[in-house]
């Protein structure tokens, strides 16, 4: 059994230690306890570090993302991003707790017309409904030639409005898929900047 030392036991106090150090903004090892110095960052025990951009707005901001066992262990700003220069806002950093949070919805939710409560669909099934409701939407609204004979081989009944983190090239691979491939004309980015 060890034996009791009042003065060591004083000297975990961090006053005592910023005192004796002469610590006077108590930033260097007087703010140090034992549990501190024991703790190891997260990113430490990755397996893998893959470039992101933050999904939040269209400044498109670098992230790292750190994985371990193929999960989430750690998001950062990454230092080599001309855009962030490793930097997040707020927003930015709180993508780890979006990825990983426990209040973070895993299922398709799906509320049938009229019903008061939701339902949960599997994905494929949603998928399928969706894609089932576009055609439905495209075949009932197609309009080959205008009233004055012009063709025109385009659908009014249905419209895109793309997310500000979409870059240049999706937008343009978004606009080729929804005009060329489905005759959709109203489409639009909502970009912020």
């Amino acid at each position: 059994m060890k034996r009791f030392k009042p003065l060591d036991f004083l000297m975990r106090w961090p006053l005592l230690r910023q005192i004796r150090n002469r610590d006077l903004t108590a930033l260097g090892e007087s703010a140090l306890s034992r549990r501190s110095q024991e703790l190891r960052p997260r990113t430490e025990t990755a397996d893998r570090v893959v470039g992101s951009i933050c999904p939040f707005c269209g400044v498109g901001c670098g992230q790292l993302i750190y994985v371990r066992d193929e999960k989430v262990v750690n998001i950062e700003g990454d230092p080599a991003s001309p855009v962030s220069r490793g930097k997040l806002c707020a927003r930015g950093s709180s993508t780890f707790q979006l990825v990983t949070g426990t209040q973070r919805m895993r299922d398709v939710l799906y509320r049938r017309p009229g019903a008061k409560d939701w339902e949960v669909l599997p994905l494929e099934r949603a998928l399928d409904m969706v894609a089932a409701r576009v055609k439905k939407t495209r075949d009932e609204t197609w309009e080959a030639r205008t009233d004055e004979g012009l063709t025109v081989n385009r659908t009014l009944g249905i419209a895109h409005l793309g997310g500000a983190t979409l870059d240049n090239e999706e937008n343009y691979l978004i606009k080729k898929l929804f005009t060329g491939g489905l005759g959709i004309v109203q489409v639009e980015n909502q970009a912020r900047i």
